[in-house]
């Protein structure tokens, strides 16, 4: 999946960029006090998409 896809799909559902590290973006969802680290890639795996998802605790993508 591309990684701009998955970033949209974190923001549609209420998760923010925490901050930038290195080779990976912080993002959280502050409602329910959730952070994952998203790299930065243009390709990200499903696998990896979807364990990003269920760490925020949103729907998978």
């Amino acid at each position: 999946m591309k990684r701009q896809d998955l970033v949209w799909h974190l923001q549609q559902h209420g998760c923010r960029l925490l901050r930038e590290g290195h080779s990976h973006s912080v993002w959280i969802n502050p409602t329910k006090g959730r952070r994952s680290s998203l790299p930065r890639h243009r390709e990200i795996k499903e696998y990896t998409a979807r364990m990003i998802c269920r760490q925020l605790d949103i729907l998978d993508p």
